[in-house]
């Protein structure tokens, strides 16, 4: 049985600290995601391929393989991998130094032993110069501490775009990470449909980028770092990007419209030290929202409401 971790602070996240370890891990996450995506039915905005945070780390949720339902685990608190099948089977693997390819290796075996077919594309997404998962062969360490720091920052951040989730109307996104980018994200729409996306992401199939932008989107979300930023980062971005959209005022203070990646930009550890960090992301997020929405001309009467409070239904 796992020791109980006391609940504090937002954790401290430096990337430079963990930059290795958070480069194995997103190559993990892929590999959990892809399993999901090659069973699950496409869902708009491929949100069927996403993986959700719980209170043991990152899970792929049921996957209903031929095998029957199975749910791939990550658990960043006692460090292992589980993959579980509705028949009752169950299989782990410790999470410690390791090369990507024995992962994958660790993990196709996890899964069919529980009854599932691991049938994934074997290359990562959204990275340059990707190698083959099986040909990744370099050790790669594994830094628990700075693990558990990871997992207690998304425990913290995502209730927060959770309650900023309920202040919508309109359509939005469930709150989810993306194996791709390896960010959190949570997503508003217009209602309106955007020009064509121009795509280009590097090793991500065109229609792909293009469905998932095929309306217009306020997004905001969270990276650990990389990918244009070299700390922990919360993002905003529309798009269509309406004109003076980065020449909005947005919260708190710190926040800034980086002009190389088109996006309102926060620090982390700006939130994380903060007096009320909750209080402090929720700004950014409705900040950067109402600039993304004033300038791109939504119908904000008919999409947003209240912030939603527990057991009390929104008012008609």
């Amino acid at each position: 049985m796992s020791k109980p971790r006391a609940r504090t602070a937002w954790p401290s996240l430096s990337w430079s600290d963990w930059t290795e370890t958070c480069a194995a891990l997103h190559l993990w996450v892929q590999i959990i995601g892809k399993y999901r995506l090659a069973h699950t039915p496409w869902v708009n905005h491929s949100w069927h391929a996403t993986l959700y945070v719980t209170p043991r780390g990152l899970t792929s949720g049921p996957v209903h393989d031929a095998g029957g339902c199975i749910t791939v685990t990550l658990d960043l608190v006692d460090h292992r991998l589980v993959a579980e099948a509705d028949s009752g089977a169950r299989e782990a693997f410790a999470l410690q130094a390791m090369s990507v390819s024995e992962f994958h290796d660790l993990t196709r075996k996890a899964i069919e032993a529980v009854g599932g077919r691991f049938d994934i594309h074997g290359a990562p997404n959204e990275l340059p110069d990707p190698v083959p998962f099986v040909q990744d062969t370099a050790q790669r360490p594994y830094d628990a501490a700075a693990v558990e720091r990871f997992h207690g920052a998304l425990l913290r951040i995502v209730p927060v775009f959770e309650h900023f989730r309920t202040g919508f109307i309109g359509k939005v996104s469930p709150v989810h990470l993306f194996w791709g980018s390896f960010d959190l994200a949570v997503t508003r729409f217009s209602g309106r449909e955007a020009p064509l996306h121009p795509a280009g992401i590097p090793n991500l199939p065109d229609d792909v980028a293009q469905e998932a932008y095929s309306h217009e989107v306020s997004s905001a979300g969270f990276w650990p770092g990389g990918g244009g930023v070299d700390e922990a980062m919360f993002y905003s971005y529309a798009y269509p990007a309406p004109d003076g959209f980065a020449d909005q005022s947005v919260t708190p203070d710190t926040a800034r419209f980086d002009q190389d990646l088109g996006e309102f930009l926060l620090p982390y550890a700006d939130v994380s030290k903060s007096d009320d960090p909750a209080a402090t992301l929720m700004s950014f997020l409705q900040s950067t929202y109402a600039a993304a929405a004033k300038t791109g001309d939504w119908d904000r009467s008919a999409l947003e409401c209240a912030l939603g409070k527990p057991g009390v239904p929104r008012p008609i």
